[in-house]
């Protein structure tokens, strides 16, 4: 089993696209666990707040079929097959870790959103604060403490069921 961490994003019909996310994530693995959901402004375009997480699952699944898997859950949530960076998304899953793995091929990892955006890296920090991010050395808390986000995040109370 290998302990995989992904970031859940959503800024249409939010709630409804990350419960559909989460669901469908947790028949991916076991002993799932999730971050607090933030509240967050989108970042290199305008557009609806996002909602976003960060969920731990432990998987017996490949990287590869794992990332093939999470694609497809964005396909049947309503994700355009040829959709773009920094535009609005019904559901956005992402490898941040997955187990040690280091790697330069799709998907990298650990993949940079961790160094680059505090609604990745504030969720982490609930999660596991002192693991160790592979072929960096630092820990999630060492990362948290060496970064200037400008990005403010807001809590959100959900009431939706996941």
């Amino acid at each position: 089993m290998t302990t995989v961490y992904i970031s859940l994003g959503s800024n249409i019909d939010r709630e409804r696209h990350l419960a559909a996310g989460l669901a469908g994530l947790s028949s991916l693995g076991s002993g799932m666990q999730v971050s607090t959901i933030y509240e967050a402004e989108p970042v290199g375009f305008s557009g609806p707040n996002f909602f976003n997480c960060v969920a731990v699952i432990e998987t017996s699944l490949s990287l590869d079929t794992l990332w093939q898997a999470l694609k497809q859950l964005e396909l049947q949530h309503g994700r355009a097959p040829d959709a773009a960076k920094n535009q609005s998304r019904t559901l956005d899953l992402d490898i941040l870790l997955y187990g040690d793995t280091v790697q330069e091929s799709y998907p990298v990892l650990p993949r940079s959103d961790i160094y680059k955006f505090a609604f990745v890296l504030q969720p982490l920090m609930e999660l596991c604060p002192h693991r160790e991010i592979p072929g960096d050395g630092r820990t999630v808390t060492e990362l948290w403490h060496a970064s200037r986000f400008e990005q403010a995040l807001w809590p959100v109370e959900h009431h939706f069921v996941v």
